[in-house]
C-alpha cells in the first residue's frame, strides 16, 4: 500500500532521487568527472541537507532546469516491506506453572504503543526508541498510524506503520514483540489488535497509567526489562567492560550453536548495559485466558463485522470486513467460506442496558440450557484477568490468571438472590435478549474497545479459548512477559503468586484495615 493513501498530505517526506545511472555521459563531461560513479557523488555532497530549512540546487544538464529538494526528513514506511514474524517458543519449567520465553531467532518487529493523549508517556516512549535503535542493531520499530503521524519527526531513524484498515491484518503478520506504555487500557488496545489471532506477540508492559494492574514493570526500569525479554533463552553470553555501551555480546562456549540450531546473528552485536539472561535463565511468560465471541442476529448469521471502535482515538480497532481480508486473513480464523472473524476478548463482554431508563431483560444459557432470566442494568462474562476489572467492580469475585475459567457477574441485579458464577474455561454461554425488553437495542462490548447494538431474538455467543500446546509451540491466549519474583526460584508457587498477590495488596489495597494501620492488632 502506497504510504501516501495513510500518511497526512501537509507533512513532508525525503524525495527519492534517481539514481545516477540515468544521468546522460555529456553531464559527466560538464562535471569534470571520468565515470558516472563520480557524478553521482558530486550530486550526493550537492544534495546533502546544511542544516535547517536550507535547499539545495541540483543542475541537471539537459537543457537549463534546475530543481530544489527540501531537507531531509524523518521517514515513515509502510510495514509490508518488513520480515514476517518471528514465533517465539513457550516452554514448561518444573518449578514454575509459568512458561519460559525463548527466541529461536533475535525478535526484529517491534510494536510501541504508548497511552494515547498522555504527552509524558510520548516522551519516554521517544526515549526509549531511541535507545533500543541505538543498542540493539537491526530493529524494525512499529507504531499505529496516528502514533506515528505525530512521532515520527522526534526520532532520527525510519519507522513503520500501515493503514488502519489493515492493522487488525498486517501486524499479527509482522510483528515480534509488542512493548506497550500506559495502564491496564494500554494493555487491552494491544490485545485488541490481535483479537481475531489465536497467536498473539509476547506483550511486555510498563506501568505509566493510572491503574496498572497488568503493567509488570516501572518505565524507570526499562533498559534491564527489554534486555531480558529481547534475549531472552538466547545463545549468547555478555562480557561485562563496564564502561555504558562498550559492552560486547560473544557466543556461548558452553552451547553450541549447531547444536541448538539457532544462529545468534544480531544477538551477538547487541550494546548497552547489563548482563544477558543467558539460555538458562529466561523471561517468565503467563498466558492469559481470553473468550471467543460471537455477535449473531435473530437468523443465526455473524454479525462481527458490524463491530466499530468504541473510542475515534482507536481507528486501528476496526473489524475488517470479508472483502478487506480475502487476500490477507487466513480462511481458518473467521471459520471459512468468508464468514466474520470470531473476536478474542482478554477482560469480558458486557451487554447492558445503556442509556434506557428500564433495566434489561437477558436470557442466559449455559451449554445450551436455559439458566435463567436476568433483570438488571446488565451482564458481564469475564475472563480470570477480567476479574479485577469490570467484574470486580459489580461485586464479583477475584479469580488467579492461572485458573483456567470464566465469570458471569450481573450488573446490579433486581433480584438479591442473583450472585455471581465461576464456570470451567469450556462452558459455552449465549446471552440473548428477551422480548420483554419492549422493542430496545442493547449495547454490547467487548474490552471496552468495539461495540455494537443488538436487539430482540439476537445472540452473545461466548467461551473459553482454549490454550493448546501443538508441535509449533502453544496458541491461544494473550503471552504477557512477567516481572521475576523478587524472592528467587527456590519456590514455584511463591515466584507465580508474587506480582499478582503483591498487585492485591498494593494497588487494589486487599482487605485494608480501616484507621491507622499501626494501631491495628
Amino acid at each position: 500500500m502506497p504510504r501516501s493513501s495513510f500518511l497526512a498530505p501537509h507533512r513532508h517526506y525525503p524525495v527519492i532521487i534517481a539514481p545516477a545511472m540515468a544521468l546522460n555521459t555529456s553531464a559527466a563531461r560538464m562535471a569534470g568527472c571520468t565515470s558516472r560513479m563520480k557524478v553521482a557523488a558530486t550530486l550526493s555532497r550537492r544534495c546533502a541537507p546544511t542544516g535547517g530549512s536550507s535547499m539545495a540546487a541540483v543542475a541537471v544538464v539537459r537543457g537549463t532546469r534546475f530543481f530544489s529538494a527540501s531537507s531531509t526528513r524523518r521517514q515513515v514506511l509502510d510495514i509490508s516491506v518488513l520480515p514476517e514474524r518471528i514465533v517465539p517458543h513457550y516452554q514448561q519449567t518444573q518449578t514454575s506453572s509459568l512458561l519460559s520465553l525463548h527466541w529461536p531467532r533475535p525478535p526484529r518487529n517491534i510494536l510501541l504503543m504508548p497511552k494515547l493523549h498522555a504527552p509524558h508517556v510520548t516522551i519516554s516512549a521517544v526515549e526509549f526508541a531511541k535507545h533500543i535503535h541505538a543498542n540493539y542493531p537491526g530493529l524494525n520499530l512499529v507504531f499505529e498510524s496516528h502514533v506515528a503521524e505525530s512521532i515520527h519527526e522526534t526520532l532520527p531513524f525510519p519507522i513503520y506503520t500501515t493503514s488502519p484498515i489493515t492493522t487488525t491484518v498486517q501486524f499479527p503478520k509482522k510483528i515480534d514483540l509488542v512493548t506497550t506504555m500506559g495502564g491496564d487500557g494500554t494493555i487491552l488496545r494491544a490485545a485488541s489488535l490481535f483479537s481475531m489471532q489465536s497467536s498473539v506477540p509476547p506483550i511486555l508492559s510498563f506501568s505509566m497509567g493510572t491503574l496498572g494492574f497488568l503493567g509488570e514493570w516501572k518505565f524507570d526500569e526499562y533498559k534491564r526489562a527489554w534486555r531480558e525479554c529481547y534475549m531472552s533463552g538466547s545463545p549468547v553470553a555478555v562480557e561485562d567492560l563496564q564502561a555504558p555501551h562498550t559492552q560486547a555480546a560473544v557466543t556461548s562456549r558452553r552451547f553450541d550453536q549447531q547444536d541448538t540450531g539457532r544462529s545468534s546473528s544480531g544477538w551477538d552485536r547487541v550494546r548497552g548495559n547489563g548482563k544477558s539472561m543467558g539460555p538458562n535463565r529466561t523471561s517468565k511468560i503467563l498466558l492469559r485466558n481470553r473468550l471467543r465471541v460471537g455477535i449473531y442476529d435473530s437468523e443465526g448469521r455473524n454479525v462481527n463485522q458490524q463491530l466499530i471502535p468504541t473510542s475515534t482515538s482507536d481507528p486501528d480497532l476496526r473489524v475488517p470486513t470479508p472483502d478487506d481480508t480475502q487476500a490477507l486473513l487466513p480462511r481458518s480464523v473467521g471459520g471459512g467460506g468468508g464468514d466474520p472473524p470470531l473476536l478474542h476478548a482478554i477482560n469480558e463482554v458486557s451487554i447492558d442496558r445503556g442509556v434506557h431508563p428500564h433495566l434489561a431483560i437477558i436470557d442466559i444459557y449455559v451449554n445450551n440450557h436455559f439458566l435463567t432470566e436476568a433483570v438488571a442494568d446488565g451482564i458481564l462474562v469475564s475472563t480470570p484477568t477480567g476479574s479485577t476489572a469490570y467484574s470486580l467492580s459489580a461485586g464479583g469475585s477475584i479469580v488467579h490468571p492461572l485458573v483456567k475459567s470464566l465469570l458471569i457477574t450481573p450488573i446490579s441485579p433486581r433480584s438479591l438472590s442473583f450472585r455471581p458464577l465461576v464456570l470451567p474455561l469450556n462452558t459455552k454461554v449465549v446471552l440473548k435478549l428477551s422480548k420483554r425488553n419492549r422493542g430496545r437495542e442493547l449495547p454490547v462490548s467487548i474490552d471496552g474497545k468495539r461495540r455494537v447494538g443488538v436487539s430482540i431474538g439476537m445472540e452473545v455467543r461466548v467461551e473459553g479459548e482454549k490454550l493448546e500446546k501443538t508441535a509449533d509451540g502453544w496458541r491461544g491466549g494473550v503471552p504477557c512477559v512477567i516481572r521475576g519474583s523478587s524472592r528467587g526460584e527456590a519456590d514455584g508457587i511463591a515466584e507465580d503468586d508474587d506480582s499478582w498477590v503483591g498487585g492485591l495488596n498494593g494497588l487494589l489495597k486487599f482487605n485494608y484495615p480501616f484507621g491507622d494501620p499501626g494501631q491495628v492488632h
